[in-house]
């Protein structure tokens, strides 16, 4: 028999740095008592003088908590996976709910309960609650980023739904970000959520993202997008954009004064007319699904300081040929919001700048 045991940070001193060993046992006491035969002291960190589980460990086998099952009796079968997550996980005050909610992202080495409160401290801001934000926001909320704000004037239309997930046929008619904050909710009371069910702009921009950590960039047209790359740049403020279009899609994090911004890449908008829209050209759903979850996926990495990050590099998708290209880019150092002599040092006219 071939049990998996998944192994918390303060206890991989015991299993030589190890987060996955191997194990067997007919039931939970079982298991962990031929474990400590092999990995010492595993045992008492576990159980109490009187033989108990201890108060603050929870053991999960599969996906369920042993307290709703036989107890420390709970038999195993081959092929099982137990997880032993402390409730004290990386010295984090966590409450009870929570570590049962996050359980499969403590018990990541990288994560923790330490990179869990960051989690929880972290504050995020969406633009566009469409095609890109949508799967962004569901993951977020559902990884426990403790504030959301959610940017987008629209509201939700029959042929939104192909691709905008967070939205329903209930929701026809309503403005974007109420729905989308009616779905976090009850995907995760630990979350706020706010809602600016208005269209941004160089006036009320800044106002509004002095309150966050960070931006996502789901918007779909030029001049939001060049308004919140300059916003980002001049506050300091980490962005996360993506864009789609057909079966195409492309990303990039960008670090102010530690990276090429968007304008870097993209100088300058394309003549109105030369790139269609995905209202005029189309856009394959899963396309801006895929290219949210990259979105969202940076924005854990980034708060939990690990991995690598889309910084300097343009990551490209194809559907067609589900093919990724990592291209590298570099900042400009002419770039005219944040280059060597920036000419741009406040918010500008972005209708008149894309020929809007």
């Amino acid at each position: 028999m071939s049990i998996k045991v998944r192994v918390p940070t303060p206890l991989q001193k015991l299993t030589g740095n190890q987060s996955e060993i191997d194990g067997d046992g007919k039931n939970i006491r079982e298991l962990i008592e031929n474990l400590d035969k092999k990995y010492p002291g595993i045992k008492e960190r576990i159980f109490d003088e009187t033989g108990n589980v201890r108060r603050f460990i929870n053991l999960f086998v599969n996906d369920t908590d042993i307290r709703f099952l036989q107890g420390d009796k709970t038999e195993l079968k081959d092929g099982d996976e137990v997880s032993i997550i402390p409730a004290i996980a990386g010295g984090s005050d966590l409450r009870e709910d929570q570590i049962e909610r996050y359980s499969r992202q403590i018990i990541l080495p990288e994560v923790g309960g330490i990179g869990q409160k960051k989690l929880l401290n972290a504050r995020v801001l969406i633009v566009g609650c469409g095609g890109l934000g949508s799967p962004c926001a569901y993951y977020l909320a559902a990884a426990g980023i403790g504030k959301i704000g959610l940017v987008d004037s629209d509201r939700v239309e029959l042929n939104n739904l192909q691709r905008q997930i967070i939205h329903f046929m209930k929701d026809i008619g309503k403005h974007k970000a109420e729905s989308a904050k009616e779905k976090l909710n009850l995907i995760n009371p630990d979350v706020e959520v706010i809602t600016y069910p208005i269209r941004l702009t160089s006036l009320n921009i800044m106002e509004i993202i002095k309150e966050y950590d960070v931006v996502v960039d789901g918007s779909d047209n030029f001049p939001t997008r060049y308004l919140v790359n300059d916003a980002c740049v001049l506050s300091g403020k980490p962005l996360f954009h993506a864009g789609i279009l057909k079966f195409d899609g492309q990303a990039t994090t960008i670090i102010p004064r530690e990276g090429p911004c968007y304008r870097c890449i993209f100088p300058e908008p394309p003549p109105p007319g030369t790139v269609p829209s995905c209202q005029e050209a189309g856009i394959l759903g899963v396309v801006a699904g895929i290219l949210g979850l990259i979105q969202s996926t940076e924005v854990l990495k980034f708060f939990l300081g690990k991995g690598e990050l889309l910084k300097g590099k343009l990551l490209v998708f194809n559907a067609l040929e589900m093919n990724f290209r990592k291209l590298n880019i570099q900042r400009n150092n002419n770039c005219a919001i944040c280059g060597d002599k920036p000419t741009i040092k406040e918010l500008i006219d972005y209708e008149q700048f894309c020929r809007i």
